[in-house]
């Protein structure tokens, strides 16, 4: 196992800087996922700590080791990719094998490697199958046994679960995170999935054009996000923003959105005629009771119903924005239908506009 640093790691292609000062500390024996939209960097980024992309500046730490100049073989990493990367013409057994032959290892040495990676990864049954005989997750589990195998210090996951369909990407996740429950070793994955970062991360790492936007557990990310893109980011549904000005009246604060009307602050959340962006997620959005006493903070009409089965998203529009309410009731309304929303001051998020910055 080993810890990774990361000190000012930036990439660049000629003239084009892709990855900006990288700052990062891995624990030994941590899962950590870097997650992020397509061309962020965070393949690259991962590409350069396996030894695969050139470091143009900065420096990688692995285990206590520069590792800037080590070719990918001596740095002690197994890394599992996207597509699969398995040899058609050989055996499962065989792909798993096919490191340590090609390091010259006795057999009698990997032997007992492979049987047991085969035994955790439920593999023993079609050691040998070739590769077309299997599934795309037992194809996967293939590629996984490969890394194992060779008792890296660090794995790397680069969106190995793209080529999945959903159901597997599921079962897949359980079986990455339990893999390294029992192995302990330490972890770095790369997807564009938020769900994937959410469920399997000790930290999350949120990448936006080269750069990192924040560093958390993952409920630290969802509850309170550093920034509108890491709002915006993370969460299924994505959190509901209505932008405006600040304004004091009677009633206290209020933000004063596009479409003219008023949803109400907090006591002190922003300062009169400041231009924030509010946020608040789907399922924190409470749907106000028919009683005609109960107040609410603002009213949506219904354009689009989604039932899900376990919960059901009401779509509509605040502040010329989309919204989503998402709730466990099952409403007798249509679209077309108003309803009155509550937004609790405690699952509020306002953000600068201009800057993006989290104000509160």
């Amino acid at each position: 196992m080993a810890a990774v640093q990361l000190n000012g790691i930036y990439k660049r292609y000629g003239e084009t800087q892709v990855v900006h000062g990288i700052d990062l500390d891995i624990d030994d024996g941590e899962f950590v996922v870097l997650v992020g939209p397509s061309g962020c960097g965070k393949s690259t980024l991962m590409r350069m700590i396996a030894g695969l992309e050139e470091i143009t500046g900065g420096e990688l730490m692995i285990g206590g080791t520069r590792a800037n100049t080590l070719a990918p073989q001596q740095r002690n990493v197994s890394m599992v990719f996207q597509s699969y990367a398995l040899y058609p013409h050989l055996s499962v057994y065989d792909n798993i094998a096919f490191g340590p032959r090609i390091r010259k290892e006795p057999t009698e040495r990997f032997k007992p490697r492979i049987e047991a990676a085969a035994k955790m990864l439920n593999l023993s049954g079609y050691l040998d199958r070739l590769p077309r005989a299997l599934s795309g997750g037992q194809r996967q589990r293939v590629a996984m046994g490969r890394a194992v195998v060779r008792e890296p210090a660090l794995f790397l996951f680069d969106e190995p679960l793209s080529n999945l369909d959903a159901k597997l990407r599921v079962q897949m996740r359980t079986e990455i995170k339990a893999l390294h429950q029992r192995l302990k070793n330490t972890v770095i994955y790369v997807t564009h999935d938020q769900i994937e970062a959410m469920t399997m991360a000790d930290r999350i790492v949120v990448m936006n054009a080269g750069r990192i936007e924040q560093i958390g557990r993952p409920l630290e990310l969802y509850d309170r996000p550093a920034n509108l893109f890491v709002a915006s980011f993370l969460g299924s549904p994505a959190m509901n923003f209505a932008a405006g000005e600040v304004v004091a009246g009677d009633a206290g604060l209020a933000l004063l959105v596009e479409d003219g009307r008023r949803i109400a602050l907090p006591s002190g959340a922003a300062a009169p005629g400041a231009r924030v962006t509010l946020g608040i997620r789907p399922e924190h959005i409470e749907l106000a009771s028919e009683d005609a006493s109960q107040a609410g903070d603002a009213s949506m009409e219904i354009e689009v119903i989604e039932p899900t089965g376990a919960e059901t998203h009401l779509y509509g529009k605040i502040g010329g924005s989309t919204w989503c309410v998402t709730t466990r009731q099952r409403p007798a309304i249509g679209p077309g239908a108003r309803v009155t929303l509550k937004l609790p001051a405690a699952h509020l998020h306002l953000f600068d506009t201009q800057s993006g910055t989290r104000c509160t």
